[in-house]
């Protein structure tokens, strides 16, 4: 693609992380492909990890999985569920892959004895990452999201990739926005303007002069704060966007931008001619979403309970189906490492086990189970949720006493979960599991193949162990149907559920990380459904 055709906007943090940068991107992206344009949200992670795989949740929040197997940040969950859009690894890529690569090049040879340096060697790869993923998808605009706050030193060498693509491209062809926070003083709650000034003032050190501000706030700006935010940021006051905190939920953000002109003011300064704007079902969800009347509570039984983005995807499905219902949704969290969990689900409508890793909270998470089978409660289970599914009913149905998962009892008696032999020279952790999207062929007849509407399925997937082959006849003969088992290879379960059962169904996937805002996943409809008949 010629230099003039290519249009960059990078989304850079201020002072405070946090503050919402991806929910940023996401809003902005959607609003433009509201009106004719096509997008590509790039996440540029600056830690030094290869990839958020091996990152635990209590860090980083989830781990978002693409159709082509890349772990990712979660802020692509993000801009997938505010665009409808399943990206690529070309949408992420941290620090880590950075300097694995350059170095790899360095030992191959590839620079003739040069000595290797941040500038221009780091940068050439960040810089070669996102024109190369422009040229190749070829979006009308690049939205680069650069993780953390100006400030961090890992941070540095994007920042400087970024101010390099502003020279070699033109301003006319790439624009930056900077995430910043008005502060509140305690206890007088008076705002205070000076962090953003500040925030600008070293983003301006390195080169960059943002060209929209976006104020994350609590209330609206009063009209002094504008006019000094833009006397000391050279940031023009109609290009001061207010981010407030939204009333009911975080898909109103892209409403309030509009309010504000922020697709308008963008497609005017980068030169993109946009179709008349199309807004109309998003803005018919958010009625929805202010006008629902009914309520049910659905408990969320796992063990990274305390980190608010830990299961952020499945809670965002949640949500999305409780809209398509007219239903909202109050999930109720449950630590599976309590004592009494089958004590905390006396109230709870439906019962959702999500994935997760480790033997901590597993037996929690069994008992939840059992209560949904015995108490008739619609289930949910994601992935480990499945696997203790069938621990559940193997101990419990078929009577095989101490039946567990070699994950957390190398010398269970009946290892009715078990890794694959091919996964069991295994070494490193890291992109080594059954990723990404697989196809899945649901057994006719099943309520899984009703759900879906079809029985050719493909769902993503992130997990190493899998329903032992040697079980599968005991846990039939009991009476649990396995509906869908991978094309690819029919030992591999990826479904099942009870028949007689309100709602029993459970996945080896994370359909969590397919459902959007508009469009709410089969598997969440349907539980959300059989909730609001108990």
């Amino acid at each position: 693609m010629p230099k003039q055709n290519q249009k960059f906007i990078f989304v850079l943090g201020g002072i405070v992380s946090g503050i919402g940068k991806g929910v940023t991107v996401a809003s902005i992206t959607s609003l433009l492909q509201s009106r004719g344009i096509s997008v590509l949200p790039i996440k540029a992670d600056p830690y030094l990890n290869k990839d958020a795989g091996t990152m635990n949740p209590y860090q980083h929040g989830e781990v978002f999985v693409t159709d082509d197997g890349a772990e990712t940040d979660l802020d692509l969950g993000h801009y997938e569920r505010f665009t409808g859009l399943s990206l690529t690894r070309d949408s992420n890529f941290t620090s880590g892959s950075v300097y694995a690569h350059v170095m790899d090049l360095e030992r191959r040879g590839d620079f003739l004895g040069r000595t290797i340096q941040v500038i221009p060697h780091v940068t050439d790869e960040i810089k070669r990452r996102i024109i190369t993923a422009s040229r190749k998808h070829k979006p009308d605009i690049t939205i680069i999201e650069i993780g953390g706050t100006v400030g961090d030193i890992e941070g540095e060498p994007f920042l400087e990739a970024a101010r390099q693509i502003h020279r070699d491209y033109g301003s006319e062809n790439v624009k930056f926005v900077q995430v910043v926070k008005i502060d509140y003083i305690f206890p007088s709650d008076e705002s205070k303007t000076k962090p953003i000034q500040q925030s600008v003032a070293l983003l301006r050190s390195k080169g960059i002069q943002p060209n929209f501000l976006i104020v994350r706030c609590k209330r609206p700006l009063s009209k002094d704060n504008q006019e000094k935010i833009s006397l000391f940021t050279s940031v023009p006051q109609n290009h001061i966007i207010q981010g407030i905190d939204v009333a009911t939920t975080v898909y109103e953000a892209p409403l309030n931008f509009k309010k504000a002109r922020l697709d308008d003011l963008i497609l005017e300064e980068i030169g993109v001619r946009p179709k008349k704007p199309d807004f109309v079902e998003w803005r018919h969800a958010i009625q929805r979403v202010k006008s629902m009347r009914k309520h049910i509570k659905i408990a969320l039984v796992g063990k990274y309970t305390e980190h608010s983005d830990a299961y952020i995807s499945v809670e965002e499905a949640l949500f999305s189906a409780g809209i398509a219902h007219g239903a909202k949704i109050e999930i109720v969290h449950i630590d599976a490492e309590n004592d009494n969990v089958g004590d905390m689900l006396k109230d709870a409508r439906g019962i959702l086990v999500p994935g997760g890793f480790g033997k901590r909270g597993v037996e929690g998470k069994i008992a939840a189970i059992q209560y949904a089978r015995e108490h008739k409660i619609p289930f949910l289970g994601l992935c480990l949720g499945l696997q203790t599914a069938v621990i559940e009913f193997a101990r419990n149905k078929c009577g095989l006493k101490g039946a567990n998962s070699t994950e957390f009892d190398v010398k269970t008696p009946h290892p009715v979960v078990d890794i694959l032999a091919e996964q069991k020279d295994v070494k490193n952790l890291g992109g080594t599991m059954r990723l990404g999207s697989w196809k899945v062929r649901a057994k006719k007849g099943t309520l899984v193949a009703k759900l879906y509407g079809k029985q050719e399925i493909a769902e993503r997937h992130r997990h190493r162990y899998e329903v032992n082959p040697k079980y599968h006849a005991a846990l039939e003969k009991n009476g649990l149907v396995f509906s869908g088992f991978a094309k690819s290879d029919a030992r591999l379960v990826d479904f099942i559920e009870l028949p007689g059962h309100p709602f029993f169904v459970a996945t080896q996937a994370h359909p969590e990380f397919k459902s959007r805002f508009l469009e709410p996943h089969p598997l969440f409809l349907g539980f959300i459904g059989a909730a609001l008949k108990q």
